[in-house]
């Protein structure tokens, strides 16, 4: 859904496709890749909880053209721990997202057996990487993620986030994910680990070079080449505090969602009709010349409210967060409409670089 450690290795430039006749040979057993850009304030954290997982042999990050202290924030922990690698690269080649192309440089560096993809503002918990590791032996899955537990602190988040993964659950269920015989298919970027071979053999970030939903494209591959997937509940394995300003929640949120709830016209209407609480807005309408219906839309809100409580709850967030419902579904219309808006222009802008994207279709499903 839903982006982002030495000796020091420098890579110059590195562009263009992964191949498994390029990839590093196989050893080792998790290989971390972490593709950072202008991260000074969470890097550090992400690197260290991630060296400090046993299974992880190797944590390589990608300075993606930062313009902050990322990278030498980076060097000074891999001058004390030899897991940490750091790369740079000159930019995405045309055709890529910037993301897509700093963990392909990753992977094409890597040597483990699994290749854990995260972004640099997640927080790895004790134990994280061998909970992944159980979970692909036991469900037999080729690839593994985690939807992390999301660390919210000002109004904005808890009302929009919260808002966002609930309809998200509703949209791309662990259920149907994770049943291999219905085609569902879903990942989180923050933390999606994928069987080596299975991401040489579906081509790497490469086959989805400028996919700015990259993780549920790479899932989609794996699921629709035969392999399991599995994507469940990252409560106490990862968390993490996705954005720090309203600025950049709206551009992440404009950037995804429209092609998070299906990608086209028809979806937003339906996603729309599905979000918003149509009912309580027409009778407070009818409220403003029939007093006692003002009444019957306090009961219908305090309703909704209970609902929403009740999917907050299973989506692990603090019921308490009902206060927040009606700023969330103001919130939540704006950016879909908005992520609609760019989309539709052919333009999405995230972390100071403009995307070019295939324009909606009028109609479809």
């Amino acid at each position: 859904m839903a982006d982002n450690h030495t000796p020091i290795a420098t890579s110059a430039s590195v562009s263009g496709a992964l191949s498994a006749s390029t990839a590093a040979p196989v050893s080792g057993l998790v290989s971390a890749i972490v593709p950072a850009r202008n991260e000074e304030e969470v890097i550090a954290v992400c690197v260290e909880s991630l060296a400090a997982q046993p299974e992880i042999n190797e944590v390589i990050v990608v300075n993606d053209q930062s313009t902050d202290r990322t990278a030498q924030i980076v060097r000074d922990i891999a001058a004390r721990n030899p897991k940490v690698k750091l790369l740079e690269t000159d930019g995405p080649p045309e055709g890529w997202v910037g993301k897509n192309h700093a963990v392909s440089v990753g992977a094409r560096e890597a040597k483990g057996e699994w290749l854990l993809f995260t972004d640099a503002d997640a927080e790895h918990l004790a134990g994280s990487t061998a909970q992944a590791l159980a979970k692909a032996a036991e469900t037999g899955a080729a690839l593994v993620s985690f939807s992390p537990e999301q660390i919210t602190q000002r109004w904005y988040e808890r009302a929009l986030i919260p808002f966002v993964y609930c309809r998200l659950a509703k949209v791309y269920s662990f259920e149907a994910v994770n049943d291999e015989k219905n085609p569902a298919a879903a990942a989180n970027g923050q933390y999606l680990m994928i069987r080596r071979d299975r991401y040489e053999t579906i081509g790497g970030h490469a086959s989805l070079a400028g996919e700015i939903l990259e993780d549920v494209a790479l899932a989609r591959l794996v699921k629709r080449g035969g392999s399991r997937i599995w994507f469940g509940s990252g409560r106490g394995v990862v968390r993490v505090r996705m954005y720090r300003s309203f600025a950049a929640m709206w551009e992440g949120w404009k950037k995804n969602l429209y092609r998070l709830m299906g990608g086209t016209p028809r979806s937003v209407l339906s996603e729309l009709d599905a979000s918003v609480p149509w009912m309580i807005l027409l009778v407070l309408l009818v409220g403003i010349k029939v007093p006692w219906a003002l009444f019957l839309c306090v009961l219908l809100l305090l309703a909704r409210q209970l609902s929403y409580g009740a999917d907050l709850v299973r989506n692990g967030y603090p019921f308490s967060f009902i206060t927040y419902y009606l700023p969330g579904v103001a919130l939540y219309v704006g950016v879909l409409l908005a992520s609609y808006r760019a989309h539709a222009k052919g333009r999405v802008v995230w972390k100071g670089r403009q995307y070019e994207m295939e324009v909606p279709q009028a109609s479809g499903k």
